[in-house]
């Protein structure tokens, strides 16, 4: 039986997630999420498990509601999260996607984070590739060519021998101490972090703006964003970057340092990147700023996971120097019909669910795993929870 998922349902949930290899949830970053304004004011589950013969969750999605605008009106979306059907619960995928497909108040149900695997289930029940020409591809900009050789490696390694993962531990941490290292002076003209998510800051000038343009786009106000970046499970805050044009915030972005798992390389993920429509040139002076910053935190890669056609026009030469990754349709969406809007929707990464499925850089790894930078190398002003 296909039922909503309950906090009682937590530990049975997080065996799930650890027999497939991804992050856990604290208790605490379980109640984040029910906690969640729009999903709240749905009144929608936080996800569905399928029930065994002990009443027991065999099966798991998780259910991550959206409020959007378009000018003054909102809309709500979901976006699926952490499908795990266990081999003998095979099929079960079937009744748990049909009834986040089915749920009522959404203007569109969606994924944009599915894997090689799961994609082509979601074509069974009507959802369709989105973005149309974009819905396959990630990009990805390589800073430690040697890590992810030495990545690629290991990955090799442990398709032969699962068992190699236990015995190799965390591999491939840099030099931390503490906590990210501070942002440098030196950034691109215009481009400085943001501390400031007060409902009259700049940033809230910025939100004002956004949503003034009467484009389809994900809620980014300040008590929202608060929200977001109030995750207990993040070893750090995500960094928080803005572009300012005589005072004025015009873009944005988000980026946590993230492993996939624990033979990965870190990689600086992009968790949102926009700007307004009347400076565009912000998109790729974020991105360089993200990409100047990269070696200094550590990270191998940067990669971001959801492109639109817009998106690659706005980066210009930097999507000519982007490792192209993907190449199966992660993106897949179910509209409502009659919303008219819905045509006109540019999605990022902050749209799905990565800002809380990546898997952060762990705070501590063992000592005697193998790091990349030596101790002349390393990185000052770097501590735990990048």
């Amino acid at each position: 039986m296909t039922r909503p998922f309950r906090p009682s349902d937590v530990p049975d949930v997080n065996q799930l997630h650890r027999a497939v290899w991804w992050p856990e949830r604290s208790p605490a970053g379980w109640r984040w999420l029910d906690d969640n304004p729009a999903r709240r004011a749905l009144d929608a589950p936080s996800g569905w498990v399928f029930e065994d013969a002990n009443g027991s969750p065999a099966a798991f999605l998780g259910n991550f509601v959206q409020r959007f605008w378009i000018g003054d009106q909102p809309l709500y979306g979901a976006t699926g999260f952490s499908v795990i059907v266990p081999p003998d619960q095979r099929g079960r995928s079937r009744d748990l996607i049909g009834t986040f497909i089915k749920q009522p108040g959404c203007f569109v149900r969606y994924t944009l984070n599915a894997n090689a695997r799961s994609s082509p289930l979601y074509k069974k029940f009507g959802m369709v590739p989105w973005p149309p020409e974009t819905h396959a591809l990630k990009l990805s900009w390589i800073i430690n060519p040697v890590a992810c050789l030495y990545s690629r490696g290991l990955r090799t390694l442990v398709a032969r021998e699962p068992r190699a993962a236990r015995w190799l531990g965390e591999q491939l941490m840099p030099w931390r101490r503490g906590g990210r290292p501070a942002v440098p002076a030196n950034l691109p003209d215009g481009i400085t972090e943001l501390h400031d998510l007060s409902d009259r800051s700049p940033y809230a000038g910025f939100w004002t703006a956004l949503r003034d343009q009467g484009r389809l786009t994900a809620d980014r106000s300040p008590a929202m964003m608060r929200w977001r970046l109030s995750d207990p499970d993040l070893t750090a805050r995500p960094l928080h970057l803005v572009r300012r044009l005589d005072g004025e915030i015009t873009g944005h972005a988000l980026a946590l340092l993230g492993k996939g798992n624990s033979i990965e390389p870190p990689t600086l993920e992009i968790i949102d990147l926009e700007a307004l429509d009347r400076d565009r040139a912000a998109i790729p002076a974020l991105v360089s700023a993200l990409l100047q910053l990269a070696p200094a935190l550590g990270a191998a890669k940067v990669r971001l996971p959801v492109v639109t056609e817009t998106m690659l026009e706005d980066l210009g030469d930097l999507t000519r120097k982007a490792r192209r990754e993907g190449g199966w349709g992660h993106c897949h969406v179910a509209f409502t019909a009659g919303v008219e809007s819905a045509s006109d929707w540019r999605p990022t990464p902050f749209d799905g669910d990565y800002s809380f499925c990546i898997r952060p850089l762990p705070a501590r790894a063992p000592r005697t795993q193998w790091r990349w930078f030596s101790d002349k190398e390393a990185p000052t002003g770097s501590k735990a929870g990048a």
